[in-house]
């Protein structure tokens, strides 16, 4: 059984994270500082110690200097990314943001023992006599992303082709997919696992400090700029770095990048030197980068760049019974989290579940079920606990199915052609094309048997421009 030592001084954070591992068959000690932990115990008996990084007295980093054989995580507040991110150039394996997701927390102690097991192996020392409990994983696959769909299918045949080699990936998808999973399996897979995976999220970061966060900067190079300091991408020498929602970085940021992967190096803003780096680039966004790039809000060069293997995730509601799968695996892991018996869906739910166009994508489908799992008095799931507004019941759907399919094969009008060919998806473009210059939105609406929000739904999903004249 690993032996791990846990460094947290808010009581409450050290007593969780202790009752998470041991139900997850790992030997638990804690210590609430630096001082208390090296007075107690002997640090290089641990398999793996978890720090927080702000601790009374010395920060939790001094341990990876006094247990110089043992792993260290690190867990950190989002805001302090940066001290994260210099504390694994210190020698950190890793970091961890709060409030930590526990299947996260899981996932990433399992990984890390793994690596330590087979270092140990190659060195020829003897392995622990039990290896560390896997993570767990609600599907079968290798990547800890759940998904039998074809699409998904077809995108892990792809992960595995890529994975291995050195070359920017660029992720597709809309918010909520997912796409921060997909970047994980990649680096997890590739010749690059054992360094490090910064993720930024280029939306999150005000445009005034991007370029200082992403390349670094000089003492004096700007005001408060008092210590020079690493940028992320440096950060991620020798590993992988995923830039989500690239769509938003400003071009002037967009040009430093670029000389990132033509040149394989970095200058630190306020600085006339360059510096070395070698990082794997995977991105992902929402937008449409190519016709950002025609209308001058992207730079195309870059966009060529990083278009060299495009990966795109389906939205959740293309998914088919994906959905089921993972609101399945959701649910249980609520369950664990709050420790409670375990829950199910009732039928009409699980309808209901399947039925929803799911617009927030897994996000959505998460924060639901969570809302659910914490808000219902017994083990059933009910649909007005998952707090969603279905766009169709039932009937209404198999009404406008019908009234669709009647009106395909209908005689046309003059201004309209044939439709034999056109899918239900392709009429309903058709028909709001054709009517919406003399007809309202809710008479539109209605006469597709459908509600308002749907119809809003589906022409963001189509891209059909509402007409300002049709606001009522």
């Amino acid at each position: 059984m690993s032996h791990i030592l846990v460094v947290e001084d808010e009581v409450i954070i050290r007593t969780a994270l202790r009752r998470l591992l041991e139900r997850n068959q790992y030997q638990v000690s804690e210590a609430g500082a630096v001082h208390e932990a090296e007075a107690q115990f002997n640090l290089d008996d641990f398999d793996l110690i978890i720090s927080d990084l702000r601790l009374p007295g010395e920060p939790g980093t001094e341990l990876i200097r006094k247990a110089s054989n043992t792993p260290v995580l690190i867990m950190t507040s989002y805001a302090s990314l940066r001290s994260a991110v210099d504390s694994m150039k210190l020698g950190a394996v890793d970091y961890i943001a709060k409030p930590f997701d526990h299947e996260e927390m899981l996932s990433t102690v399992a990984r890390i023992l793994q690596k330590r097991d087979e270092r140990l192996a190659r060195q020829g020392q003897p392995e622990p006599t039990s290896p560390a409990p896997a993570a767990s994983k609600s599907n079968d696959n290798d990547m800890g992303i759940i998904g039998s769909c074809p699409p998904m299918q077809t995108l892990f045949k792809q992960i595995r082709k890529v994975a291995p080699t050195d070359s920017t990936v660029l992720i597709q998808g809309e918010s909520g997919t997912g796409k921060e999973l997909v970047a994980r399996a990649l680096h997890e897979q590739s010749r690059r696992a054992s360094a490090p995976m910064i993720s930024v999220n280029c939306a999150a970061i005000p445009e005034t400090l991007i370029e200082s966060e992403l390349f670094g900067h000089e003492k004096g190079a700007f005001t408060g700029a008092t210590a020079g300091r690493t940028g992320l991408v440096e950060a991620a020498d020798g590993g992988t770095l995923f830039l989500d929602e690239i769509g938003e970085l400003p071009l002037e940021a967009q040009a430093r990048l670029l000389r990132v992967l033509q040149e394989g190096e970095i200058r630190r803003v306020g600085s006339v030197q360059s510096n070395k780096v070698d990082v794997r680039l995977v991105a992902a966004t929402h937008r449409n980068l190519k016709a950002m790039a025609r209308q001058g809000l992207f730079r195309e060069d870059l966009f060529y760049r990083l278009n060299v293997i495009e990966l795109r995730l389906p939205p959740l509601r293309e998914r088919g019974e994906d959905v089921m799968q993972i609101a399945q695996a959701l649910l249980l892991r609520a369950a664990r989290n709050m420790q409670t018996e375990p829950l199910q869906f009732t039928a009409e739910a699980a309808e209901a579940i399947r039925h929803y166009t799911w617009p927030g994508n897994v996000r959505e489908l998460e924060n639901a079920i969570e809302r659910a799992a914490i808000m219902c008095d017994d083990s059933d799931i009910s649909t007005d606990l998952l707090g969603i507004e279905l766009d169709l019941d039932f009937e209404r759907t198999s009404q406008a199915t019908s009234a669709l399919q009647t009106m395909r094969h209908s005689e046309p009008t003059p201004s309209q052609e044939p439709t034999e060919d056109l899918s239900l998806e392709d009429y309903f473009q058709h028909f709001v094309l054709e009517h919406q210059e003399h007809m309202t939105e809710t008479e539109l609406a209605l006469k597709l048997g459908i509600s308002r929000k749907c119809l809003w739904e589906r022409r963001q999903r189509l891209g059909i421009p509402r007409k300002k004249a049709n606001q009522s």
